[in-house]
């Protein structure tokens, strides 16, 4: 029943048109592409959350990218940000794989989660508050079906904040003064252990201000918060 309740509602976050301004570039970038992807079918679409519905630890991104869920229709796939992230669940036991490219690559993860504050591509990556704040309810509706989740891995400043105001809306009281994020930042809210992370996104990634160790560090520390048994 789990799994049936899930597949409705990513069944409704693909189908979704709240946001005018996310409809239009998400579709639009679909039809321009890029030069590197001219001959692929853009997904095109809001990219609804992937992974375990026995998940213990739910990864909470900002929103798709672009080239990258936006053209292949899985959160974090098909662009480095997704290498990063995966390679780094991958080592923890969590992904069937490190390279995640497609949405039918067969890639599975095991113990986890990954879903996004925002479900359409942005533009400039940037999601106005109206479109967090009209896209927010499916996090607090995805986390309401996944009974098992101990701990959620915020990853950025817009995941942390989002992922907060989630828990409020589910009635959870948030510690006062209100938790600040940082990477490695932890706050226990209701039944949920919150870790915050850099998110794995190229200007991080890329400066070193986010290594493959700390983000590696963050989802081993996942595990043993959500009590996952080793390999």
């Amino acid at each position: 029943m789990r799994r049936i309740d899930l597949a409705a509602l990513d069944a409704e976050v693909m189908a979704c048109r709240r946001c005018p301004r996310l409809v239009e570039w998400r579709e639009r970038i679909a039809i321009e592409k890029v030069p590197r992807f001219r001959d692929e079918a853009y997904w095109g679409r809001p990219a609804p959350g992937f992974g375990d519905p026995d998940a213990r630890i739910l990864v909470v991104g900002l929103a798709p990218a672009a080239h990258g869920a936006n053209r292949t229709g899985r959160v974090f796939t098909g662009d480095r940000s997704g290498d990063f992230l995966y390679q780094a669940l991958h080592v923890n036991g969590l992904s069937s794989s490190g390279i995640s490219r497609r949405r039918d690559d067969g890639l599975t993860l095991s113990g986890a989660r990954i879903t996004a504050i925002v479900h359409c591509a942005p533009p400039a990556n940037r999601p106005t508050v109206a479109e967090r704040d009209a896209c927010l309810p499916y996090l607090g509706r995805e986390l309401a079906l996944l009974p098992e989740v101990r701990v959620i891995v915020a990853l950025g400043g817009f995941g942390w904040d989002g992922v907060l105001r989630a828990l409020v809306a589910l009635g959870h009281a948030i510690p006062r003064p209100r938790p600040r994020f940082g990477h490695g930042a932890q706050v226990r809210v209701g039944p949920y252990a919150v870790l915050g992370s850099y998110h794995p996104s190229q200007q991080n990634t890329f400066t070193g201000r986010l290594t493959a160790q700390m983000m590696a560090a963050i989802l081993a520390r996942a595990r043993e918060l959500a009590d996952l048994p080793g390999d």
